[in-house]
């Protein structure tokens, strides 16, 4: 089964399902294809990429992991959906077409025009959902989200996980600690992200990770993220997780979002500014006619600065560091 070059070429496979090893596979839909082993599972974890079409080293990164379990190299020992987002966009080789997906999901397509990308956001709901709730309740779910930055970033791999008010999954975070990410992000409130969606309707262990910067398919070096591949491998295996290899990850919470509210906004970086860029105390970080943002501390960061979101759109989050205890 070759995932991606269906989506590439518009085609749907001549057959919709079959068995293969020691699972059984079904295609669910354009960029949607679930695997249920034989023998008995304790987890059911979803794989996502191209949400955003244009972020393409996590799509490339779950075509070679769908190959691998279809050529018997990967042992699958979870149940597993595997979905790349945005077919129409990773097509076209762009972010969206008309509107950012991840900012469509937990009701808030509702809030948009009936387009393509809306139908799309709310056809993933339905499916994940449909896959999770086929879970016996015993079974531990898991939704890892994989991205790219827009722009290059102080840690090149960091994860972010949404507000919730229950206590986040240890095994979750253990994997992430032994993927080697640099940076875990606390949300805190809950958005409108696919992750967000999964973790508070399907009750799901979620996370969005951030791997390098966005590059055209076929021009990534995977070999950057072999520790993050490694897990994700490890976790469909069912595999012991290493020990950390590299120094304590960075936690940073969220302290407040940048919303674009006129058109007149402007941030106070340079365009090639790196996210997790600084700022001290009384600096101005955003300004536009409604009302600027100053840093009220020193060392406040900033992650995912865009001007070019539409006005009423999230234009960056302001970030500070977890002291260690």
């Amino acid at each position: 089964m070759d995932f991606l070059a269906h989506i590439l070429l518009e085609k749907t496979p001549q057959t919709l399902q079959g068995q293969c090893h020691s699972f059984h596979w079904q295609w669910l839909g354009e960029g949607l294809l679930s695997f249920t082993p034989n023998t008995s599972y304790k987890k059911s974890v979803v794989f996502s990429a191209g949400i955003h079409g244009n972020e393409t080293a996590p799509i490339e990164l779950l075509v070679q992991i769908c190959q691998d379990i279809f050529a018997g190299l990967l042992p699958l020992n979870v149940r597993l959906l595997l979905v790349l987002g945005n077919p129409r966009a990773i097509r076209q080789g762009v972010r969206y077409i008309e509107n950012d997906m991840n900012r469509m999901f937990y009701g808030k397509h509702l809030q948009y025009e009936n387009l393509a990308e809306t139908q799309r956001a709310q056809e993933l709901e339905v499916v994940v959902k449909q896959f999770f709730e086929h879970t016996d309740v015993s079974i531990s779910r898991y939704h890892y989200d994989l991205h790219t930055a827009i722009r290059r970033s102080l840690f090149q791999t960091f994860a972010l996980l949404p507000y919730q008010k229950k206590i986040y999954d240890q095994i979750l975070i253990e994997s992430l600690a032994a993927a080697e990410i640099e940076a875990l992000v606390y949300h805190r409130e809950v958005g409108s992200t696919f992750t967000s969606f999964t973790s508070a309707i399907c009750d799901a262990a979620s996370v969005t990770l951030e791997l390098g910067a966005a590059k055209p398919l076929g021009q990534n070096d995977l070999t950057q993220f072999t520790d993050i591949d490694s897990i994700l491998r490890l976790l469909l295996s069912a595999g012991a997780l290493p020990s950390r290899k590299k120094s304590p990850v960075h936690i940073f919470k969220v302290k407040s979002t940048i919303i674009k509210r006129d058109d007149d906004f402007r941030l106070n970086l340079s365009a090639d500014a790196p996210n997790f860029s600084s700022f001290q105390q009384g600096e101005l970080i955003a300004s536009q006619r409604s009302g600027n943002d100053i840093a009220e501390k020193n060392q406040i960061r900033i992650l995912f600065p865009n001007i070019h979101v539409k006005n009423g759109l999230r234009a960056g989050l302001i970030l500070e560091e977890v002291e260690r205890k």
